[in-house]
């Protein structure tokens, strides 16, 4: 009975521990030329880019539904080729994200992986680019709000809605995202 005691009470202790979300930097790969590149006096510092929609969609995501690979299904199904994310609303059972972690080059992320981190979806932008989701994600617990860019591991709890603006062809979000471009 005590040996059952023993092992019970280092359960108690070793299964919050377990449900604490990972935190993983990553510095990305790059060289110096580029990490030391100058801006460029041809790159304006800000831009406008004008377009309509073609389209709106409103994706709907159902329970244990992987949030980034659905999006990049869709995407890929209904050949979205340039698109915003307006918005998205719903709850998670799981989350993995990551967030830009210095300011200087090369820029480091720290990655956030929570297998069992239930949460609310608070918000969601981004765009699709020639094709490619790169989607943001804010969300909440009881204690706060936290989020960034979406990754792969975000799994829907009750129901996630994702409503995209899908762009005329014509115009060009090619450099929107590129840190290079500078």
């Amino acid at each position: 009975m005590r040996r059952l005691i023993q092992i019970l009470s280092l359960l108690a202790i070793i299964s919050p521990a377990a449900a604490q979300p990972v935190r993983t930097e990553v510095t990305n790969a790059t060289t110096t030329a580029v990490d030391t590149k100058p801006n460029s006096d041809t790159v304006p510092d800000v831009y406008a880019l004008s377009g309509q929609f073609e389209r709106v969609l409103v994706l709907r995501f159902k329970n244990q539904a992987d949030l980034l690979a659905g999006l990049e299904r869709m995407a890929k199904e209904h050949k979205i080729r340039n698109a915003v994310i307006l918005s998205g609303i719903g709850s998670v059972r799981s989350y993995h994200y990551h967030t830009v972690s210095n300011g200087t080059f090369p820029s480091r992320n720290i990655f956030v992986k929570n297998p069992t981190g239930p949460a609310d979806i608070v918000s969601m932008n981004g765009y699709v680019i020639d094709g490619r989701v790169h989607a943001h994600i804010t969300l909440a617990d009881p204690d706060k709000s936290f989020g960034g860019h979406l990754e792969s591991g975000t799994s829907v709890f009750t129901f996630a809605v994702v409503t995209v603006g899908v762009f005329k062809d014509g115009i060009d979000l090619s450099r929107v995202d590129d840190k290079n471009y500078r």
